[in-house]
């Protein structure tokens, strides 16, 4: 009985330390996971999406493209992204 009510107060322990862990976690999955689909996006691997680049492989983007393109060169970096990214998920918690 003893070595259930330990295993289950482990599971219980183990549990709890995970539920710590995913706010964390998932930042670094969703950034690794931003990177990726830029990087497929990239048809032409410069580091920028062109608008026809962020239609065809991040529509999210596409769709606040001039939001995103600040400086009104016509494409967009990574950085830029994640700024975006940032701001709108800032905005999202007021």
């Amino acid at each position: 009985m003893k070595a259930v009510l330990g295993a289950m107060a482990g599971a219980v322990i183990a549990a709890l330390a995970l539920t710590a862990l995913p706010a964390h976690a998932q930042e670094g999955k969703a950034a690794q996971k931003l990177e990726e689909r830029f990087a497929a996006a990239d048809k032409d691997h410069d580091g920028k999406l062109t608008k026809a680049e962020a239609q065809a492989g991040m529509p999210r983007v596409a769709k606040h493209f001039d939001e995103i393109d600040t400086q009104k060169t016509g494409a967009v970096t990574l950085e830029q992204v994640k700024q975006f990214a940032a701001a709108q998920m800032k905005d999202r918690k007021k």
